[in-house]
């Protein structure tokens, strides 16, 4: 709607990603749906012929309780795209790209640039809000000297069903050494505790219900040789060659994360990442002094790290026990093993089974031998290899995606369309996938965790990974800033509970042929709908089935 010569507005869907550099494409929204227990979110995009700072926000409408307003930021973007990228992306070029959401600060506003487009991002949270009905949001901007610059008016619709709570387990690897480097504070000191427990908090909000667990330092994108900094939640001792073990510090995170909402507990890997050849670094406690017991120089087929093992594993299944965690841990043994280290993989795989065979043991891997020979119990393969074990019926089946998943399939890099994002929920849900894994969700080193980043600054771990991958939270002062990115996986959760709620009133089979409704071509992992107007009407129409059941 343009209001005047000088400033202009649009209502926006949460999948439009507004450039700076370029004029808005698409076409307004300016109504949606939502159900109780979820979050929806708009954009309401600006732009001025004028500099104007200091512009006031002002939202007002019955939700007002249940929003929140934050302003799209702008961060660089030196490696948006590889070189054999496919062309499902908004741009391949270097620049600014809008992902971070931060806070609007009341005295200071917003800032219209000349001839720039930027945004605003409204989301209103109805967890906990039972109402029905139609309700308008007037958004105005106003100039520090009260003239009212712009306005729009989006109507959310809610609709009185329940989200069911979710079910698909959903995890994205937390990095806790990341958070004490960057805040510059000492790792498990109550400063660090204070941030472990925003991020989780967050983390949780979003649809994350599983968090990666630090029994000992996650061997993960480290340098062969190399070592990230001690997060170990178990403290060790020796006294010859036995070991004491105290899980003082893995019981406060225990609770600390059922506090947050998390369900899951996903225990570090307990070998080398890459084929399972060494054991990661443990930190022993020695006459008093604090040593480096077992790491790169530990073979994994050594007896020495072995003897630790069948000592260390049934203190912690006990622990488990204690805690009433049996259904709801999960384990690892080393991370993206590709074929030629299946004999590695295999030794450790024996060991481990000896003690954790009731536990769901799951990797990341995408060749179906690790699980056809029995090494593995639950595969994670990647969205685009998931096509072996789908057609073999493997059940419990989970996916993952990183940097190598860029051809055609859901993935979250800044230079990809949202709905590339947001496509997942439909997906996991079409093919009963049960859960989904990403190893970034605050990442704030280079690879191979050589340097720490800035992530305001380098958002492709210094150079290494397309932006975007590595990290879906940025580090604000008082705490993590959200994405576009997190806001919109998120919806793809939310997606999947929308689906399972209307399942239960009209069956599976009827829900997967309306997901398909108007295709001429099956809904697959690599084939759906490229325009960004199918996604936000297909959630309306599963929205307008569920509406026939509604509660008031």
């Amino acid at each position: 709607m343009e209001v005047s010569h000088e400033f202009y507005t649009r209502v926006l869907s949460s999948l439009t990603k507004v450039f700076p550099d370029c004029e808005l494409a698409d076409q307004p929204v300016t109504t949606g749906t939502a159900l109780w227990n979820e979050t929806f979110s708009f954009q309401v995009a600006y732009k001025s012929t004028w500099h104007l700072k200091q512009i006031k926000v002002n939202v007002e409408s019955a939700l007002n309780e249940w929003m929140t307003v934050r302003s799209v930021g702008l961060v660089p973007s030196e490696l948006p795209c590889v070189h054999d990228q496919d062309d499902i992306v908004l741009r391949k070029t270097p620049g600014l790209y809008p992902d971070p959401l931060y806070p609007l600060e009341e005295t200071e506003g917003i800032t219209a640039f000349p001839g720039q487009w930027r945004s605003i991002w409204i989301s209103v949270d109805l967890k906990n809000a039972k109402l029905s009905g139609s309700y308008p949001i007037d958004i105005t901007f106003e100039s520090a000297n009260s003239e009212i610059l712009g306005r729009e008016v989006f109507t959310l619709e809610v609709i009185a069903l329940e989200l069911p709570e979710q079910t698909t387990y959903h995890t994205e690897w937390f990095h806790t050494d990341c958070l004490a480097t960057y805040y510059n504070v000492e790792i498990f000191s109550e400063a660090h505790w204070r941030l472990i427990e925003q991020y989780v908090h967050t983390a949780a909000t979003h649809g994350v219900n599983m968090i990666l667990t630090p029994l000992f330092t996650p061997p993960l994108d480290t340098e062969v040789g190399g070592e990230r900094p001690t997060v170990q939640l178990v403290d060790v001792e020796a006294v010859g060659d036995t070991y004491h073990f105290s899980f003082e510090k893995l019981e406060r995170w225990i609770t600390l994360c059922r506090e947050q909402g998390i369900k899951y507990f996903e225990f570090s890997h307990l070998f080398t990442q890459w084929g399972a050849k060494h054991a990661p670094k443990i930190m022993v406690n020695e006459q008093g002094e604090l040593k480096r017991r077992f790491g790169w120089e530990t073979y994994a087929a050594g007896e020495d790290y072995h003897q630790f093992l069948h000592q260390f594993l049934p203190k912690l299944v006990a622990f488990i026990d204690e805690h009433q965690l049996e259904r709801n841990s999960f384990f690892h043994i080393s991370d993206e093993p590709n074929g030629e280290d299946l004999p590695c993989y295999q030794r450790a795989s024996e060991i481990i089974y000896q003690h954790l065979a009731d536990f769901p043991i799951m990797d990341a891997l995408s060749d179906y031998r690790f699980y056809e020979k029995g090494f593995v119990k639950n595969p994670i393969p990647a969205n685009d290899h998931i096509g072996p074990f789908l057609e073999k019926g493997v059940e419990n089946l989970w996916t993952y995606y990183c940097n190598g998943q860029k051809n055609k399939v859901s993935n979250r890099f800044f230079a990809m369309p949202s709905f590339r994002t947001r496509i997942l929920g439909l997906q996991l849900y079409k093919f009963n996938v049960i859960g989904f894994l990403h190893w970034g969700y605050n990442f704030w080193y280079s690879q191979y965790s050589k340097k720490p980043i800035d992530p305001f600054k380098n958002t492709d771990a210094n150079y290494s990974f397309p932006s975007g991958d590595a990290f879906l939270v940025y580090p604000g002062e008082h705490g993590p800033i959200e994405s576009i990115r997190l806001e919109v996986l998120n919806d793809a959760f939310q997606d999947i509970r929308a689906l399972q709620l209307l399942e239960s009133y009209i069956g599976r089979q009827r829900v997967i042929e309306i997901l398909e409704e108007g295709l001429d071509h099956e809904l697959t992992f690599t084939d759906y709908p490229l325009e960004l107007d199918w996604h936000l009407l297909k959630r309306e129409r599963i929205n307008r089935e569920l509406k026939r059941y509604q509660q008031m």
